[in-house]
């Protein structure tokens, strides 16, 4: 632990000195993103907003982390009143709700001012839900400033996640890369050193095996199901030298080998009985209660596994493991933070919110509070900031380290990006957990996708 600032600090500064990574697309002309600039609010001018969040969909950590910002926000900003709510619907992840919830709304014609939206929903939320372009709105100097403010910039690699056809509309808030963490108290009980985790797939089924041994279970990927989303499915495709669609955008590839190798893999771990039958939720939960050995995850549960763990078992965390001879291309999980207000005065008070819950104050509370990685790096050198937490929680080290190799989480094209997505996963999710043959199956899921993609 004591060695933990000092590696930290050289990460960081690797980090720190990437170039930014380009926005996707285009799909939109430049003259669809202009937008008058927003005049700044007066004083004693009052504005109501309404916030919608997936975080406030999750009980415990989250919604307590968000309360205490929000209320923080309130008491610095009096005049501006900020209404909370998680995404209409009943999913066991809130994050899969957030899209038709917004689109119910606006049907309704009460849409949320400033939304929480995810990555893979990006193509989507600018071009149908009309989010709005936070340069034209603010200007490039007033994003830039906020990207750059205070002591601890952005780093590269997150700041352009929301960017799209040269416009930024949106800033990335909250995400983590795939993170294996593990139960060293297991390893010693199967007869393995805690202190070398499995750095590749094969060692981790070898691992797994070993652990199921105990009567526990081996390993759970946190990546292989519809609830998930496919985040972490495109890490793991990536890194076994594939892409769930072209670069182009324009065919989906996601029942090429890579991707057929990776649901293959799954099943295996499931057939041998080395990974159990478990849907995301209960994934992370037996593992949080010490029932399983490795599991794939983000840290936006890593409190979660903490809190299970306390002098119980001992936890702790490396980098996502790589398929042999093939270098890991971690992706991000996550959200930016959107405002798809029309009205100029709302649409000033959610950018005040937006500076906000990304100054270095809120991702200080953020992390502490949630696990989630703070994309202000340079706080976890900072002896004011989170140094001390830092040197407190190595668990975080592997996350930081992947944004260096980190590439976007890919959304879908067009108006059924989400129907192309869901087939993908629940393909995936067959052939992992119920047997089916991992080439057909996916393979019948991209033909089924192909339909449904934007007319070229």
């Amino acid at each position: 632990m004591k060695r933990t600032v000092p590696v930290l600090g050289l990460v960081f500064a690797a980090v720190l000195a990437l170039s930014a990574c380009g926005g996707l697309g285009p799909t939109a002309s430049d003259g669809d993103a202009q937008t008058s600039r927003i005049p700044e609010l007066a004083p004693d001018q009052k504005v109501s907003i309404v916030f919608e969040s997936y975080n406030y969909g999750l009980a415990g950590a989250w919604t307590d982390t968000f309360d205490k910002l929000l209320g923080e926000f309130r008491a610095t900003h009096p005049n501006i009143e900020v209404t909370a709510q998680k995404p209409q619907g009943n999913s066991p992840n809130p994050a899969t709700d957030t899209i038709s919830s917004i689109q119910n709304q606006m049907v309704a014609g009460t849409p949320p001012d400033v939304a929480q939206l995810g990555f893979s929903d990006l193509d989507f939320t600018i071009n149908q839900l009309g989010a709005k372009p936070l340069d034209s709105l603010v200007g490039k100097d007033a994003v830039a400033a906020n990207f750059d403010g205070g002591k601890h910039p952005y780093a590269p690699r997150a700041r352009t996640l929301a960017d799209w056809n040269g416009h930024t509309y949106g800033v990335p808030f909250v995400f983590s890369t795939p993170v294996l963490y593990y139960n060293a108290s297991l390893f010693t009980e199967a007869g393995l050193d805690p202190a070398k985790p499995p750095t590749t797939w094969d060692e981790v089924s070898t691992a797994a095996a070993a652990i199921a041994k105990t009567g526990k279970g081996g390993v759970y990927i946190d990546c292989l199901t519809k609830t998930a989303k496919d985040w972490c499915f495109q890490s793991l495709v990536r890194s076994n030298g594939g892409r769930v669609i072209s670069e182009d955008r324009r065919d989906l590839t996601f029942a090429d080998a890579p991707a057929v190798e990776v649901a293959a893999l799954g099943q295996r771990l499931v057939e041998s009985g080395s990974m159990p039958r478990l849907q995301q939720k209960q994934g992370y939960e037996a593992f949080g209660r010490g029932e399983i050995g490795m599991i794939l995850e983000t840290s936006a549960v890593q409190g979660t596994f903490v809190s299970g763990a306390k002098d119980k078992w001992d936890l702790r965390a490396a980098p996502m493991p790589a398929f042999a001879g093939k270098p890991v291309v971690p992706t991000n999980s996550g959200a930016s933070l959107h405002i798809l207000a029309n009205d100029p005065a709302k649409q000033r008070a959610s950018w005040e919110l937006i500076k906000f819950l990304t100054s270095e104050s809120a991702y200080t509370t953020i992390s502490q509070g949630i696990g989630y990685l703070p994309l202000r790096t340079g706080l976890m050198n900072d002896p004011a900031g989170l140094q001390g937490w830092a040197a407190k929680n190595p668990l975080l080290a592997p996350n930081v380290a992947q944004l260096a190799s980190m590439e976007p989480w890919i959304s879908m094209p067009g108006n059924n990006y989400l129907q192309i997505r869901d087939g993908m996963m629940d393909a995936v999710e067959a052939a992992v957990f119920q047997n089916k043959d991992p080439r057909s199956t996916l393979g019948a899921a991209r033909d089924q996708g192909a339909q449904l993609m934007p007319r070229q």
